[in-house]
């Protein structure tokens, strides 16, 4: 069993999620939507589902129930047959294939191939109008986040805080790391593959059928928004919670048009190419999220972006507030769920959001007036701050292959430790803090120490058996980004810290970009024609900063290693680590992310005096792999 240092799951939270009577799953004209290509899934026979209420535990509502929960004897018997039938999981992957075909460029970074006289959003609105959605989307009540970083953290914030309030919470995030229902959560949990399925067609065939020249159908984001949209508004959640998706002012989210607070994160120099290259641009893009006389709150920021910020508030009447990071004496002894110095930065933005909402609906009096707060945060506010979660993000996860479920195995030293640190930073400014917190974990854990327990808040409890320690980074970025800006900020922000890697791996991710795959979907072991330019163009990169720039050889003989990298990449010291031969011996590229995850997973079965500490970063894909490969 993996465990996750930040996951909570906790049955006794509000809103517990139920499978319930319906008369069918999906819609039999679902498949009238699909290409060609999908004729061949039978729909037939398929079952619809219907939203319900759910009655709280917490907080001052009530819920009732409008229809009989299935007991989980009939639920998995419903869920079998259909299998059985293979309705799930077809559907499922032709609901994965018609996602893809909404893919309108190759690579990040690519224009749109949209065609129309329309604007994005005008496009969002007829999309939303064809869905009937114009007035419930009005009738969210909306927390709408946008920064460069930790905007899907605040957000995870505001979901756990309110949910355990006693209020239905809707979260809509991106991009999703293994499976798209990730991006959809209801009451904390991702949505079900039923409602998915059942929103989701539903969706499509409407879209499908008003299809015109001047009217395609949505992109991916902005068909996955309006999803999103329909999903919160037909399960009648009382609060949902937006992230932007990119930018602001042009985001397909930005259709919100009174929500009831709105939120700016940290923000840095990220997606360029789109947004400009300036600080003030970029900031100009974030602010567009601010509505007339809309409170907002940010964190704060460098002085360039804080002044567009003020400048657009100012402009159109919006009280903004700049929020100082959480103070830990406020969690009264509790640690933050997620990991990372960072996101009490993050927190404390979300206590703010979740402050202002509940004010703004005339909830806070019904909730906390006599409570005697005062500077206090209400206890619902600690259990979600020490509850959200939030994967890939200061993750660590002990790979499950080294784990041993004999104790006295593990204190005999008879298995290595295989401990995976899982960040998908991505921006400088997002990697300088990957760094600070993969330096304080491995710190934490003691130079030479393994660890016999995980605890549940992102810290690790020490053991008293004494291991080598070496720390190996796995990496891929995106070709848009700059690695001689990203390795350097990694590698000193670590090295501030006495934090050293022994040696780096630079795989290609096996996720694409033009494509939509599932938790369930087939790994490839081997991808044989994939280019490797780019993985030792970061080698070299690598092997500069490793041994500065008179030991890199123009015509040093890169091959990739037939099976995997050799013993002696981990075995040889780093102060070895100098070009020879014409052969990199700091870092090897390795052509298949599953060969490299079972090398090192030999590795540390093979040499149990060690422990292997993996840093994987610079990719939310390739952080999103190693899950799926990890959970495999």
């Amino acid at each position: 069993m993996l465990k996750f240092k930040n996951l909570f799951l906790r049955q006794q939270l509000v809103g517990l999620s139920g499978f319930y009577r319906s008369e069918r799953l999906f819609p039999s004209w679902a498949a009238s939507c699909l290409p060609l290509c999908f004729s061949a899934v039978d729909l037939a026979g398929t079952k619809n589902l219907h939203s319900h209420g759910q009655k709280g535990q917490k907080g001052f509502r009530e819920r009732k129930l409008s229809s009989q929960v299935l007991d989980p004897m009939e639920r998995n018997t419903v869920i079998g047959e259909n299998k059985q039938n293979g309705h799930l999981p077809s559907t499922y992957d032709a609901a994965m294939e018609a996602l893809s075909s909404l893919i309108t460029s190759k690579r990040r970074g690519d224009k749109s191939a949209i065609n129309s006289k329309y604007s994005k959003l005008d496009r969002m609105m007829m999309y939303i109008k064809i869905l009937g959605l114009e007035e419930p989307v009005e009738g969210l009540k909306i927390i709408h986040v946008a920064g460069t970083k930790g905007k899907g953290s605040t957000c995870t914030f505001c979901e756990a805080i309110l949910r355990e309030c006693g209020f239905k919470t809707g979260l809509f995030t991106s991009p999703h790391l293994i499976d798209v229902r990730e991006r959809f959560r209801l009451d904390g949990s991702d949505i079900s593959e039923e409602k998915f399925l059942h929103y989701f067609w539903e969706c499509w065939s409407q879209l499908k059928e008003n299809v015109r020249d001047d009217l395609p159908m949505p992109p991916l984001f902005q068909f996955l928004t309006v999803l999103a949209f329909k999903i919160f508004a037909s399960e009648k959640v009382d609060v949902a919670i937006i992230e932007v998706g990119l930018g602001g002012t042009r985001d397909s989210t930005n259709v919100i048009k009174d929500p009831v607070v709105c939120g700016v994160s940290p923000l840095g120099m990220d997606h360029m190419e789109t947004l400009g290259d300036t600080l003030e641009q970029i900031a100009s893009h974030k602010a567009g999220i601010f509505k007339h006389r809309v409170p907002a709150f940010t964190v704060p920021q460098l002085s360039e972006a804080m002044d567009v910020l003020k400048g657009r508030a100012r402009d159109i009447s919006v009280p903004l507030e700049v929020v100082a990071p959480l103070n830990r004496s406020k969690l009264k002894g509790k640690e933050l769920s997620l990991s990372g110095e960072h996101q009490f930065t993050n927190a404390g933005l979300a206590v703010a959001l979740c402050k202002s909402w509940l004010r703004r609906t005339g909830n806070w009096e019904k909730l906390f007036q006599h409570a005697g707060l005062e500077d206090n945060l209400p206890d619902a506010f600690l259990r979600g701050l020490s509850s959200a979660r939030l994967s890939g993000r200061a993750e660590i996860v002990l790979d499950p292959s080294t784990e041993s479920s004999d104790a006295a195995e593990v204190r005999e030293n008879t298995k290595g430790d295989l401990v995976y640190y899982l960040d998908g930073a991505h921006s400088p400014e997002s990697m300088e803090a990957c760094a600070r917190w993969f330096a304080s974990a491995v710190k934490e854990e003691g130079p030479h120490k393994s660890f016999d327990q995980v605890s549940s808040n992102g810290h690790v409890k020490q053991g008293e058996n004494k291991k080598v320690t070496k720390n190996i980074l796995l990496f891929n970025c995106m070709d848009v980004r700059d690695p001689q800006t990203l390795l350097p900020t990694l590698v000193d922000t670590c090295a501030l810290s006495g934090t050293y890697f022994a040696k780096a791996i630079f795989v290609p991710s096996l996720s694409t970009y033009s494509k939509v795959t599932s938790a369930t979907s087939a790994i490839p072991f081997e991808i044989p024609s994939k280019d490797l330019t780019w993985q030792f163009n970061l080698q070299r990169v690598w092997e500069k900063i490793i041994n500065g720039k008179d030991a890199l050889c123009e015509n040093s003989d890169m091959k990739i290693p037939e099976s995997s990298p050799p013993q002696r990449l981990i075995n040889e010291d780093v102060s070895n680590c100098s070009p020879s031969d014409g052969e990199f011996s700091c870092s090897a590229v390795v052509s298949s992310l599953p060969t490299t995850i079972n090398w090192l997973r030999d590795y540390a079965k093979e040499n149990p005096s060690f422990r292997i500490q993996v840093l994987v970063t610079g990719s939310l894909h390739l952080v999103g792999d190693v899950l799926k490969l990890l959970r495999r």
